[in-house]
């Protein structure tokens, strides 16, 4: 691939916006390069948010549905979107058991085949972890987070779109920006399962999004980050865990990070408000 059409993505995949992205380009069996650390230029510009993309020497841009429509998918409509949000809403319950949730992250190394450069990653990784971290519990306590009666609720629409639809997929014959979006949420559900799995799993009125997802994991069974076989079937053994040294590269990060806790605070406080007034601009 020469370096006109060449791709970089920032972004973990963990992510159900990095995911979606990584989706679309599994399925255009377009290569790319991935770190889980923003570059410089990225960081200066959004902090950690993700994921950003660069394609050649185009500049970095951000969200998961315009990098798809780059790529040549279809666009999405914010009807579609609101509905696509909505589903991702047992996000909030990611960190409640705090061990599991930075244990979990731990074993998500940097794909970097270079040693050295993916031990520096997964050190810096650990910032952009405790970023979101914060912002998951501030969305619980400060901001007044209640959940659903019933986690099942926010699949509903799909339900509906996928009995409505001529196809296996929300797209159609093929999967789209919908499918990579909402596979992509799944995907960041079972990462570290939340009480959304256990609704997807046995609620009787998701029948029709249990075959979609099983269709998705048939299509995308070498995908390398595929969560929700260990879920849903046909099953399989999801991520390898990251070996023992980008391990400890990552809790080192973490430990370094939790002992600046005031600059580092600080620094997602700034990043949290710049990015709320970049949306809302």
């Amino acid at each position: 691939m020469s370096d006109r059409h060449a791709m970089k993505l920032y972004g973990n995949d963990h992510s159900p916006w990095v995911q979606a992205v990584m989706l679309g380009l599994h399925e255009e069996q377009r290569s790319y390069e991935r770190s889980t650390v923003p570059s410089i230029e990225v960081f200066r510009q959004w902090g950690p948010m993700m994921p950003a993309a660069k394609m050649g020497n185009e500049p970095w841009f951000l969200e998961s549905s315009a990098i798809l429509e780059r790529l040549g998918f279809a666009a999405v409509s914010e009807a579609d979107m609101a509905a696509v949000r909505q589903a991702w809403t047992g996000v909030m319950h990611r960190a409640d058991y705090v061990p599991r949730f930075w244990g979990e992250f731990s074993l998500a190394s940097d794909p970097s085949p270079s040693v050295l450069e993916r031990f520096a990653r997964n050190f810096l990784r650990a910032f952009t972890i405790l970023y979101f971290f914060t912002l998951i519990r501030f969305g619980v306590f400060a901001r007044g987070y209640q959940d659903p009666e019933n986690h099942g609720d926010a699949f509903i629409y799909w339900e509906q779109r996928l009995r409505a639809g001529e196809g296996a997929f929300v797209a159609g014959a093929k999967p789209d920006s919908l499918d990579f979006l909402l596979f992509g949420i799944v995907q960041c559900h079972c990462s570290i399962p939340v009480p959304t799995v256990v609704s997807l799993q046995t609620d009787p009125r998701l029948v029709e999004v249990r075959a979609w997802i099983s269709t998705m994991q048939k299509r995308y069974e070498d995908y390398p980050s595929l969560y929700s076989g260990r879920y849903f079937q046909p099953h399989s053994s999801g991520p390898p865990p990251a070996a023992g040294l980008d391990q400890f590269a990552f809790w080192l990060g973490a430990v370094v990070s939790i002992a600046l806790a005031p600059l580092t605070l600080l620094a997602i406080a700034f990043f949290v408000y710049r990015n709320t007034r970049l949306r809302g601009a």
